[in-house]
């Protein structure tokens, strides 16, 4: 190869490569910002207190048992509603027939204007059809105002319940549930509140 065909090699070479750097290279300003975010989700948590609200035995016709009892928000989030469903097995048919819940009160939600009853008078086989919110506000209205706490429950405070079981005596023979017992299965189904902006 002769001395011109090397110097034009080079300097084309030389070229290319002042090309290939200046076409990759630019002038600007830059300012880089950074965000990290977080998303936490809360959580919902029921205590029932105490856990078992009854075990009675040797009752009779026309015997009644009191018992109170606690929900217990425990969790971060408030509960809307609290849904009771009643489940039972029993070792005589129809025995559930002759257990009645006469009551279930809600006394913090409950004011001097009324009850808030979230069970009135219901045998066991009723309740089994029925999903009450045992959180719900349901005493009177006077004049716009409402007697006790809100419906659901707030988080960290807790409501107290009242109820009353009874073994109807219906005034005929009920020989047949002599011996007999019930397993009562009631759950407790809490809620949250709607989605609102944070």
């Amino acid at each position: 190869m002769n001395l011109k065909k090397k110097l034009a090699m080079g300097i084309a070479t030389g070229a290319l490569a002042v090309s290939m750097i200046g076409g990759g290279t630019y002038a600007y300003f830059n300012d880089v910002e950074t965000s990290t975010n977080t998303f936490a989700a809360g959580t919902l948590d029921l205590t029932l207190n105490p856990e078992q609200i009854i075990n009675v035995s040797n009752i009779k016709p026309g015997d009644w048992m009191n018992r109170t009892f606690k929900l217990e928000n425990t969790g971060s989030l408030d509960i809307s509603k609290i849904f009771l469903t009643t489940s039972f097995e029993e070792s005589v048919p129809g025995f559930a027939d002759h257990i009645v819940v006469d009551f279930l009160k809600n006394e913090d939600k409950g004011s001097i204007l009324g009850d808030s009853n979230i069970i009135v008078s219901k045998t066991l086989s009723e309740l089994a059809n029925m999903s009450p919110d045992a959180v719900k506000n349901e005493s009177p209205k006077f004049f716009g105002w409402q007697g006790g706490e809100k419906s659901g429950i707030k988080a960290g405070t807790s409501d107290n319940l009242y109820v009353k079981f009874r073994f109807n005596d219906n005034g005929e023979d009920q020989n047949a549930y002599q011996g007999a017992n019930l397993e009562l299965t009631w759950k407790f189904d809490a809620q949250q509140t709607a989605g609102e902006s944070k």
